[in-house]
């Protein structure tokens, strides 16, 4: 399929942003546009200008924007019912957009235009006859977007086609067949596209929504029965459940049917691309998002990992780094010593087959998951670990006790009270701080306890604390997972407690952070840290 010319069309900024939670600024919007252009994007729909100033603003800023690869589209609808083209404001905003390329949307489906539109079949042929000649009289090329096609198709089928055959009469230069509900099988996209392109000489278009978790899949099925374009978002954001992904599609084009679309060099910035988009609309990618999640290439199983060590394409239906993405190894209760040998080796951490606690280790990583412990986001905690058993960490400090007392007045903020007992060599240190909760308040007193002796840890700071509850069925007795995440404005690092009791767990996960630290920096380099106190 190398000869296959294929275009992509992005519809982040309009159709995207129309995904609850998702507001793009104008500063938003001109930044994913460069972004995309870079990427190689063919088509960026900007907005709606018709609709809200916001896009107006964007149609005005983006021409100064130095664009190489995509040409700007402006989106809208065929004229209202009882307005002639140059009544209609819609229309009109899109001539005054200077967007080279209108994209409009028109109705396919008779029950939308009787019933939505209020008007009679014929008109609306009219009136996408009227919109389409109007806009290219103002000199724009004009993609016709058939809303609700494969839905119409199917309730009247004479009446669909007699719309895109209009379309096609009236000079769009493309033709985009929208899957508007989201609701149709791949099957029968594949069917329906096959059929209008034995009637319709205009290249086609695929604009498919993800309401059946089969947006990618209709997509990728138009592609095979001969669409040009293929249209979706970034993410697969979009209404309701979204659009199709161009962070799928575009990589099962380049490696799966062989179609050059954006070019491998710039194929290994997909994961950037994603992660940039997310950013920007203040979403989280899921884990498990194919090709870019950070979870898409890890491998867990004890069996999984072993194989993939001998020959990656055990497990992995592509290179990880094809798309920018990396493969990754996770140490759990259900690893074996495969996995812990490949985690060790990216920690840094000379371990084989041969090592004489390799077994020691994998059981007590698993006997510490039963626990409630979880090394997957703690990997200081397991490194530490793994130091430990090998007999190589060097203790910097040792914690003989702690003490929280919290005091709760009506009308006032509570104030918590933290003492700790900390020995470092021969000397023994007695301290207090107050925060404004028990894990804070324990945070400051340790860390007042520790900086006599090494008072480089003023450095690091806690940027995150997550509690999940385990066994919830026990109520206030059951165990809970403390997760933290650390940094000394470098880098940062993620360590685990688990207890019956939150404070403990805190406690545990914040001492692994600081010993963590401290074996990083000071075991590396005694210069680094002076201990002040002796």
């Amino acid at each position: 399929m190398k000869e296959r010319r294929v275009e992509l069309y992005d519809t982040t900024l309009r159709d995207g942003a129309q995904m609850e939670g998702i507001s793009f600024s104008l500063e938003d919007k001109l930044k994913i546009t460069e972004k995309l252009d870079e990427f190689g994007i063919h088509y960026i729909e900007g907005g709606w200008p018709g609709s809200n100033p916001k896009d107006i603003e964007y149609f005005k800023a983006v021409k100064d924007l130095s664009l190489e690869n995509a040409q700007i589209a402006a989106f809208g609808s065929t004229r209202r019912p009882r307005l002639r083209p140059e009544e209609d404001p819609n229309l009109n905003a899109l001539v005054d957009s200077e967007a080279p390329i209108a994209t409009i949307f028109g109705k396919s489906w008779d029950l939308h235009v009787t019933d939505a539109l209020k008007t009679t079949l014929e008109n609306n042929l009219q009136m996408i006859a009227d919109s389409i000649e109007y806009l290219r009289e103002h000199g724009m090329k004009v993609f016709y977007d058939a809303e609700h096609f494969f839905d119409g198709y199917r309730a009247n089928s004479d009446y669909a086609m007699e719309t895109i055959k209009t379309a096609e009469e009236a000079g769009a230069e493309r033709i985009v067949l929208a899957d508007t509900n989201g609701g149709s099988l791949p099957s029968f996209i594949k069917q329906v596209v096959e059929r209008v392109r034995e009637e319709i000489k205009v290249p086609l278009g695929i604009h498919a929504h993800n309401d059946s978790e089969l947006a990618v899949a209709n997509s990728l099925m138009a592609f095979e029965a001969g669409v040009v374009q293929i249209q979706g978002t970034i993410n697969g954001y979009g209404e309701r459940c979204g659009n199709a992904n161009l962070i799928s599609i575009i990589p099962a084009l380049e490696l799966k049917y062989g179609v050059e679309v954006v070019g491998k060099e710039k194929l290994r910035k997909l994961k950037e691309l994603a992660h940039f988009v997310a950013e920007l609309a203040n979403m989280e990618i899921p884990r498990n998002q194919p090709y870019v999640g950070d979870s898409a290439f890890a491998h867990k199983g004890g069996v999984h990992v072993s194989a993939v060590l001998k020959n990656p394409r055990t497990y992995e239906h592509i290179d990880p780094e094809l798309v920018g993405n990396r493969r990754k190894v996770v140490v759990s209760e259900l690893s074996g010593k495969s996995n812990l040998i490949y985690k060790a080796k990216e920690l840094g951490i000379d371990l084989d087959e041969k090592d004489p606690h390799l077994q020691e280790i994998v059981n007590k990583i698993k006997e510490l998951e039963f626990l409630g412990y979880h090394f997957e986001a703690a990997e200081a905690s397991l490194e530490l670990l793994i130091e430990k058993i090998k007999g190589r960490y060097k203790p910097f400090f040792e914690l003989e006790r702690a003490r929280v007392i919290s005091e709760i007045l009506p009308g006032q903020p509570p104030i918590s009270e933290a003492t700790v007992v900390v020995k470092v060599d021969s000397k023994r240190v007695h301290t207090a701080a107050e925060g404004n909760g028990p894990v804070n308040a324990l945070d400051l007193a340790l860390r007042k306890a520790l900086t006599e002796f090494y008072p480089e840890l003023k450095e690091i700071k806690l940027v995150d604390y997550k509690v999940r509850v385990l066994g919830s069925e026990k109520g206030t007795a059951a165990k809970v997972r403390v997760l933290i995440q650390t940094s000394d404005g470098k880098k940062s690092w993620g360590t685990v407690g688990a207890s019956t009791n939150i404070i403990e767990a805190s406690l545990n996960a914040i001492i692994d952070s600081m010993e963590y630290w401290l074996m990083k920096e000071c075991g590396k380099n005694e210069k680094r840290c002076g201990k002040e106190g002796n």
